[in-house]
Order: C-alpha cells, then sequence, then structure tokens
C-alpha cells in the first residue's frame, strides 16, 4: 500500500540515520582522542628502542639512555609495573629516573614488558595471554642480559615499581639472580592483605579484563583534559592527588597507561585472594625466596600507600636475609613535604627532590666507578735548529 504524500518509511530511513550518526560520533571521539594525545605528548627526546627476543619468541621493547659520560660501570634496569610501560621512569623532566640516571653516568635501560607498549607477541592471540611467570621466567632474564651484553658489565641494577619490582625479585631468586648488583624495590606489595575498596577495585579489575585484557588505555585518554578539576572514584588506591600537579597527572594518563592481562590479573586476583606470591601452579614460593638473598637490597615506600602498606613494606624489608638492606618511607612523619601514595614515588611534584637523590645515592655508592681515562701527554715539538 503506498504511504501518504509526505511521510517516509521509518524501517529504511532510521538505520541509515543511526549509521550515519555512529560515524559521525566515531570520527569525533577519534578526532578528540588525537588531540588530547598530541596536546599532551612528551616534549623531551625519546632514547633509542630495541625489541629483544624472549625464548617463547614474543619480542619486547627496551629503551636506551646513554649518559654524557659513563661515570660507572653496570647500568641500571627500570622496571615499570602494572597497566604501565617504559614512561613509568622514562618522562619528561623532572619526573624521569632515565634522565636523572643517565645524568649521573649510568647507562640506563627502560622496558615495556610483554603485553605494555611496543613489545609484540610472535602471534597476535599471544599478546595478552601471560602472567607474571613469564615476566620473571622471560621477560626479565631478557632484559638483563641484553644490556650486559651492550655495554659490557658483569652485572646490573635493577629498579622495579611495584610489579616491576616483584618480577625483580623473582628473577634475583632465580638463576640469573648472581648478575644483580642491587635492587631498589618501590612500593613493591610482597604482602597482599587487602580489605574494603583494593579488594574491591581488584575484582573489578578482573571481571573488565574477561576474557583477554582490559583495554583502559583510550578511556584513560578521554579522560585526561579533566584530571585536576575532577577527582576520579578511588584515585587514592593508586595515589595521592594532592601530591601530584594536575598537568603532569594528565600527561601521565595520556602516555603511560597500558592494558592488563586477563591471565596476569587472574594470578594477581590469587595473590590477593590468598595473600601469597607464588607461580601460577602454586611449586614456587616467590615470597621464600626473599630469606635466602644476598644481594644489597633498598626497599621504599609511600606513608599513603593502600597497595604497599606502610606495615607490608615494613614486612617485606624483615623478610629479606641480605645483611646490606635499607628501608626508606616517605611521609610528613618523616620530614617530607607530603604523604606518598602508590604512585608518588615517582610522579609526586617532590619526588625529585625528595624521592630520587635517595635512590641514586644508595645506587652509586654500590656501583663500581668507570676509572677515568689516562690524559692525552702533549706532542712533542721539535725544533729544527738551522
Amino acid at each position: 500500500m503506498a504511504l501518504p504524500a509526505g511521510t517516509r518509511n521509518l524501517s529504511t530511513m532510521d538505520p541509515v540515520r543511526t549509521v550515519t550518526a555512529l560515524a559521525l560520533l566515531a570520527v569525533f571521539l577519534g578526532a578528540y582522542l588525537l588531540a588530547v594525545r598530541a596536546y599532551y605528548r612528551l616534549r623531551s627526546p625519546r632514547p633509542a628502542r630495541t625489541l629483544v627476543p624472549t625464548p617463547d619468541g614474543t619480542r619486547i621493547a627496551v629503551y636506551h639512555r646513554r649518559p654524557e659520560v659513563r661515570r660507572f660501570a653496570e647500568p641500571v634496569l627500570l622496571c615499570h609495573g602494572l597497566a604501565a610501560n617504559h614512561l613509568n621512569f622514562d618522562f619528561d623532566p623532572p619526573h624521569s629516573l632515565a634522565h636523572a640516571f643517565a645524568a649521573a653516568g649510568f647507562e640506563v635501560f627502560s622496558v615495556d614488558w610483554r603485553g605494555a607498549g611496543a613489545s609484540r607477541a610472535r602471534h597476535l592471540w599471544q599478546r595478552f595471554h601471560y602472567d607474571a611467570d613469564d615476566l620473571i621466567a622471560q621477560d626479565g632474564p631478557a632484559l638483563l642480559a641484553h644490556a650486559l651484553e651492550r655495554t659490557g658489565a658483569p652485572g646490573a641494577f635493577w629498579v622495579g615499581h611495584s610489579l616491576g619490582a616483584l618480577v625483580g625479585y623473582g628473577v634475583l631468586g632465580g638463576a640469573d639472580g648472581a648478575r644483580i648488583r642491587g635492587l631498589c624495590a618501590l612500593g613493591a606489595p610482597v604482602f597482599f592483605r587487602y580489605t574494603g575498596w583494593v579488594v574491591r577495585l581488584s575484582r573489578l579489575a578482573l571481571w573488565l579484563a574477561w576474557p583477554l585484557a582490559f583495554r583502559q588505555r583510550w578511556l584513560s585518554i578521554a579522560l585526561a583534559p579533566f584530571l585536576g578539576h575532577v577527582t576520579l572514584p578511588l584515585t587514592e588506591v593508586l595515589l595521592n592527588p594532592k601530591a601530584i600537579a594536575p598537568r603532569v597527572l594528565r600527561k601521565m594518563y595520556c602516555n603511560l597507561v597500558s592494558s592488563m592481562g586477563y591471565r596476569l590479573m587472574r594470578q594477581l586476583d590469587d595473590w590477593t585472594r590468598h595473600d601469597v606470591f607464588r607461580s601460577r601452579d602454586g611449586r614456587t614460593d616467590y615470597r621464600a625466596r626473599l630469606r635466602h638473598v644476598g644481594t644489597p637490597v633498598l626497599v621504599m615506600g609511600g606513608s599513603q600507600d593502600a597497595l604497599a602498606t606502610p606495615k607490608a613494606v615494613e614486612g617485606q624489608f624483615e623478610l629479606l636475609g641480605t645483611e646490606d638492606k635499607t628501608l626508606m618511607l616517605f611521609g610528613r612523619e618523616n620530614g617530607d613535604t607530603l604523604d606518598y601514595g602508590h604512585g608518588d614515588l615517582l610522579f609526586g611534584e617532590q619526588a625529585p627532590l625528595e624521592v630520587y637523590p635517595r635512590i641514586l645515592r644508595w645506587i652509586a655508592d654500590r656501583a663500581s666507578p668507570v676509572p677515568e681515562p689516562e690524559p692525552e701527554p702533549a706532542p712533542v715539538q721539535v725544533i729544527a735548529l738551522g
């Protein structure tokens, strides 16, 4: 039956309009995200990048920042935590331990663990098919071997934040542990006695990561311009928003957030449910290994850290078997300007003045100075007598 004049067939017109509107919305959102990323991009020169193969064929991205003058034999390995990438340590100065170590005369290597940043899996389906055991058994040793090969050094110093420190502990207790000259653990939750919102946040992250990964990167970029004006729910679990300048916080959300693989999140859920630090099959107790560590260790924590609480950090320090161990807690009670949260040890407004120098001094005191080259003798001038 013919439709009256002036009417439209909604069954044919509405889908067209819907598709057009969705396409325009996608273009707008894409342009918005690209504009935000461009505006908050990092401005400092980027280090050289190499894709380093691991035994299973995954290639982790390793970034090498060279000093103008090499003053120490051992390189420093900077290892990021969960949901981050190498920019956790190689950000724009002054919030960059990579720049600080290079300025002090160290060869510096930062990493993108598998599933993060520019690292690449052999097959697309393997990109998020990993857990902490893979980081400990494959990525950590590959990073260590690459740095030692490039520098010719017999050992290296490991600086890890959160999960990056836990990976370091795992490597330290394994076959490659003797090649680590010292380990600095920033905000490492070796004990997982959580309650309240921390438990709920952990369960939510696991649920969002099913079945492959929690792909929160684009959401982080979209929200970045609003940070400093509004505080996102549960932010205090990850950092103290009062301790980080709003512009730094926006650049963090735009640049260093990476996805969280479901298999890794499932292993972390096992750790938090049972307060354990163990392999996925339960056969290796990584925490028990710490009792036999003889390597120097610097344990650092924040007074307001909800993930690596002061009590957990102190327990970790007591557990370590090494005689050369140092504990540092940062907060107002210890004379610092602010109470530090989980991410504030690296990105707090005063971290470059209060935290970085102590890390540098601790490692420099245990590093091997490179002998200064002998000055070349002045050329002998021969004067011909006529």
